[in-house]
């Protein structure tokens, strides 16, 4: 974890890839980003029983997948926590993603808008169901790539930035997939072979939180902060 801003009020960090952001159940045996939060950022929750998520959360207002990387926002104070939490309920919290994708996308920049839901059938996966919640992904294109995957075989990739108007789980990562261009690497949502010979050269999702916009707490001004991509990203660019 790395420490991009922090002040009195709030802490915005940089998230490796592989790292689960909220204890549960399922994470006894491996540190979290909340773990981390407790140990080195030290938030007083006394007095914060009145807004048990706050406590229970260590502050950390939204979530990132566990093997998406970057941008994770963290209140240092109930007041803060608040703030933010109505922010993003009321739209005002603006993020951009990047993302490398199967295939030419077109038209370059557009809107997807379909309903996000869990599966009946796989309670582990979302999709695109008619009694899902409403979803909106802006994006646009900004770069072309050629993946020779074997001598004289290569694939058009897109990297794009996405902008999710709305915060549903996988949202992006359905909604590429439901335009039929699945994110490098995904693993749910790739389809099993495709994403058992991604792995080969990337071993992890290309998914990166890579920019974010809010009100600051305490001085109501609009601050941005931003997120380089990581080195396994960055390389793997550079080596398409």
């Amino acid at each position: 974890m790395r420490i991009i801003y922090e002040d009195e009020a709030i802490a915005v960090t940089d998230k490796p890839s592989g790292i689960t952001v909220n204890r549960s159940d399922t994470t006894r045996n491996e540190k979290t980003v909340q773990d981390w939060v407790d140990s080195e950022l030290k938030i007083d929750t006394a007095g914060s029983s009145d807004d048990l998520s706050f406590k229970d959360r260590s502050g950390i207002v939204h979530r990132l997948d566990k093997e998406t990387s970057g941008i994770l926002l963290i209140a240092k104070t109930m007041q803060a926590f608040e703030s933010l939490q109505k922010q993003f309920k009321d739209r005002l919290v603006e993020k951009a993603y990047k993302a490398l994708v199967h295939g030419r996308l077109t038209p370059s920049e557009g809107e997807i808008v379909v309903p996000v839901g869990r599966l009946p059938w796989n309670r582990k996966r979302f999709g695109i169901l008619a009694g899902g919640r409403e979803a909106t992904t802006n994006y646009k294109v900004l770069e072309i790539k050629r993946f020779e995957k074997k001598p004289g075989k290569t694939e058009e990739l897109s990297l794009l930035e996405a902008y999710p108007k709305t915060g549903r789980t996988h949202q992006i990562r359905v909604h590429l997939k439901y335009c039929g261009h699945p994110i490098f690497s995904d693993s749910l949502y790739a389809g099993r072979k495709v994403a058992r010979e991604d792995r080969k050269f990337l071993p992890r999702l290309f998914l990166h939180a890579a920019k974010i916009s809010f009100i600051h707490p305490l001085s109501e001004k609009r601050v941005s902060f931003d997120s380089d991509l990581p080195e396994d990203l960055s390389g793997f660019l550079r080596r398409l």
